[in-house]
């Protein structure tokens, strides 16, 4: 349904209830502590479960440690054929005698970054993720001071990184609501790189080994990314799934065991993909509502998204969806057309689904001598500029 326009209070807030499809009561119950799904096109959160809550990232930390070898290499510091040498660290923490996750690779040997790269990516080898972040950076301790740099620079304001292999450090710490940002920033920014994480196996030195992600073997259109485990956290996992021209993104963590996690991922991916239905709310340019202005040749102005507006809700069930209009107000005059003035809130339940940036959609200019004194007169009495 379209074309449901939302009034604006002078205290800068505007709440209102849109008639579209949703369940009322919780759609979806998952044995998982934490955990977030977000379809891709929209932006829509189609559930989330303790989303900001602090864990251990594991193994999911090699998603941030690739993002910032891909950066680096998008910006031309480093190349695919770029030759880092295996320190007694690097082989000791993350290779064979670790007992973990690794590539194999033997102590003073030389490997090309390319072959690192995919060794990380699907083997989730710690010797590939310590060898990389001491051959760009000098030291695990350096690189993680990347890390976090890139990190605030994509806008993942909460997750803090140790080192570039997830191992157990003090105050390394990640939230599943920025583990989907990160895998969606790299998704859509490294496109030639976010393939590896679909790639079946990968065969180094002579050594075969399979991807991790359990996923990719479910025949449910999955193609990425990663899986971890720490006795704190438990069993995680960030996916994504592309199907019938939709493709969600979700991160989840707290399981018990690798078959549960198996269970819970393909039940919640499941529901996202197949019981929700894409429902319309504006059009692209249609007039979402009105902010108040002070001082203008107009007591309000229109606003607008930059494109169309639309979420997903169940597809067999109803209840209601509620939209508020959030700006700092009134505005004051002049206002231009195109200026970024709030944002739109979409709740779904208790659920805050989305949040889309509104702009105003004309321009308005000062009022008369008249109306500003009528406008500064209602301010001393209603307090309306703050």
């Amino acid at each position: 349904m379209t074309g449901m326009r939302l009034g604006s209070f002078a205290i800068a807030i505007a709440t209102a209830l849109l008639p579209i499809a949703f369940a009322s009561a919780e759609p979806f119950e998952t044995k998982a502590s934490e955990a977030l799904m977000v379809d891709a096109e929209t932006g829509t959160v189609l559930f989330a479960k303790e989303p900001d809550q602090k864990v251990a990232p594991a193994a999911l930390a090699k998603l941030m440690t690739m993002e910032v070898v891909f950066h680096a290499i998008g910006e031309g510091r480093f190349t695919l054929d770029d030759i880092f040498t295996v320190s007694e660290n690097a082989w000791r923490t993350g290779g064979a005698p670790s007992g973990g996750s690794t590539m194999f690779a033997a102590l003073k040997s030389t490997i090309r970054l390319g072959d690192l790269i995919q060794g990380v990516i699907v083997q989730s080898a710690n010797d590939g993720a310590i060898i990389i972040a001491e051959g760009m950076a000098g030291s695990e301790d350096k690189f993680a001071e990347l890390m976090n740099e890139r990190a605030r620079e994509i806008g993942l304001k909460t997750s803090v990184f140790k080192n570039a292999s997830g191992l157990p450090a003090d105050g390394q710490v990640v939230t599943v609501r920025e583990l989907v940002q990160l895998a969606m920033h790299i998704w859509r920014d490294y496109p030639d790189f976010y393939k590896y994480y679909a790639q079946p196996e990968f065969t180094w030195n002579k050594i075969r080994q399979r991807n991790r992600n359990p996923l990719l073997a479910m025949n449910i259109g999955a193609d990425g990314l990663a899986t971890g485990y720490t006795e704190e956290a438990g069993f995680a996992v960030v996916g994504s799934v592309s199907r019938g021209g939709r493709r969600v993104f979700i991160a989840m963590s707290g399981m018990t065991s690798e078959g549960e996690r198996s269970e819970e991922v393909r039940k919640l991916l499941g529901w996202g993909m197949d019981g929700l239905r894409k429902t319309d709310l504006f059009a692209s340019g249609e007039v979402v509502g009105e902010a108040a202005v002070y001082g203008g040749a107009k007591s309000s102005v229109s606003l607008t998204a930059k494109g169309p507006v639309a979420i997903f809700v169940p597809a067999d069930d109803t209840g209601l969806v509620s939209a508020r209009i959030v700006y700092d107000g009134p505005l004051a005059a002049p206002v231009e057309q195109g200026a970024p003035v709030g944002r739109l809130n979409i709740w779904v339940g208790e659920t805050l689904s989305q949040e889309i940036p509104l702009y105003a959609a004309e321009t308005v200019g000062q009022g008369s001598l008249h109306r500003r004194a009528a406008d500064a007169v209602a301010e001393l009495l209603t307090g309306w500029m703050r």
